[in-house]
């Protein structure tokens, strides 16, 4: 978690379209050895993408390193609890695990408002550890948004 915490609060060299700075959260995908596959944080504003969350921008490049879609034996740690299209996309990239830190009361879709990776319906369904470092993940977010 605190290399997640690392990554959400880099500083980004400047993009294209800095207009707002974005939330920062922070997701690193780890294999089955421990190593780190891949690394993202929220660049939704930066890169001008809905879909550039933390969590997708790690599985894509955790995904590139592996060679395929299926992270089957790896981690997901993020610093904040991840909405429906982050949860929906860990479960369909077979992530075994998944580490969050700070829960996320509107939008969270792993036990706060939803609770899509426990879903007996699905055909995968991660292991979960909440709450790791809540209250350093939880002070980013509220720095952010004072």
């Amino acid at each position: 978690m605190r290399r997640a915490l690392i990554v959400a609060t880099a500083e980004l060299p400047p993009g294209p379209v800095d207009r707002v700075e974005d939330v920062p959260v922070g997701a690193v995908v780890y294999g089955p050895d421990g190593s780190e596959l891949g690394s993202g944080r929220n660049e939704r504003e930066r890169a001008g993408d809905p879909t550039a969350h933390a969590e997708i921008l790690a599985l894509r490049r955790a995904a590139a390193v592996v060679g395929e879609w299926r992270l089957a034996g790896c981690t997901l740690v993020v610093t904040l609890e991840p909405c429906t299209m982050c949860a929906g996309a860990l479960v369909l990239a077979r992530v075994s695990t998944l580490v969050f830190g700070a829960w996320e009361p509107k939008t969270g879709a792993v036990g706060s408002l939803w609770d899509v990776v426990r879903d007996r319906r699905l055909n995968h369904r991660p292991e979960v550890y909440a709450g790791v470092l809540e209250e350093e993940c939880a002070t980013v977010l509220r720095s952010f948004f004072r």
